[in-house]
């Protein structure tokens, strides 16, 4: 999405970023680089620093599923970090974008009308919110339809206010929407090149090639007069070739984030 090798923009910032420690690296010299070079990690991987060499530099884009797998376990990539080289090395023919990306399945919207105490909503690949409840839109501007949740955190003064941790919740952010981006370039190449042209932030999170599944955790945020609402969420991918994903937030039993997320829910 910043090139035409993506597959060696992301092996060299894993190499960047990784812990010689953890690969028993011994190198008692003054070192240049950040993390591996490449002879090392070739050496890791069991390939050739000529072949490795290529790959990086985008001559060779068809390696072998076995020279992928080895530079996964050399720089130990996690599951997501896995499936976005696999996306990258070997991409599917990409999606494009219809309408029905935009529509919302009647029996989700009956869900949705029937959650009255939940803030939850859909979303598509982009991030555009396509529906919600009424509470959602009341604990957070962004999670109501006709809002855009990345747009909102880079482009929105609000979003620094409503995110206390909004360091953390821009690099999620784009490290989730990188690794949707994977397998759908044509949908969201312009958006992508839109945002990294307006906010500097997102250019350099985005540069940075982390990529992040977000499937469930918690999230803090600002409501009536700097109380902090602290909640879980939960996602689900609704099936189809959408790519629409639910998430669902909710308060802990008998905690005082429960009692202020019911007393927004009561409000009219």
């Amino acid at each position: 999405m910043t090139g035409e090798n993506q597959l060696g923009e992301f092996l060299r910032s894993r190499r960047d970023k990784f812990d010689i420690s953890l690969g028993g690296v011994v190198d008692n010299t003054r070192r240049r680089v950040k993390g591996l070079r490449r002879e090392e990690l070739a050496l890791m991987a069991g390939l050739s620093p000529s072949y490795y060499t290529r790959i990086e530099q985008g001559r060779d884009r068809n390696p072998s599923r076995e020279v992928l797998e080895a530079l996964a376990r050399a720089l130990r990539l996690d599951d997501t970090e896995r499936t976005y080289l696999w996306s990258v090395a070997m991409p599917a023919p990409s999606r494009t974008d219809t309408g029905a990306a935009h529509s919302v399945r009647p029996g989700v919207l009956h869900l949705l009308n029937r959650w009255a105490d939940l803030p939850a909503f859909v979303v598509n690949p982009r991030r555009d919110v396509l529906a919600g409840t009424d509470l959602a839109a009341r604990v957070n501007p962004a999670w109501s339809p006709g809002h855009n949740l990345v747009e909102f955190t880079f482009l929105d003064p609000r979003a620094r206010t409503v995110y206390p941790e909004w360091d953390e919740i821009a690099r999620q952010a784009v490290a989730g929407l990188r690794a949707t981006a994977a397998t759908r370039k044509a949908e969201l190449g312009g958006f992508v090149a839109d945002l990294r042209e307006r906010s500097e932030s997102f250019r350099t999170l985005w540069d940075a090639h982390d990529v992040y599944e977000r499937v469930m955790g918690h999230k803090a945020l600002r409501v009536d007069e700097g109380v902090v609402l602290r909640l879980g969420y939960e996602t689900f991918a609704l099936t189809g070739p959408e790519g629409h994903v639910l998430y669902v937030y909710f308060a802990e039993p008998g905690t005082p984030d429960e009692d202020t997320l019911r007393a927004l829910a009561a409000r009219s």
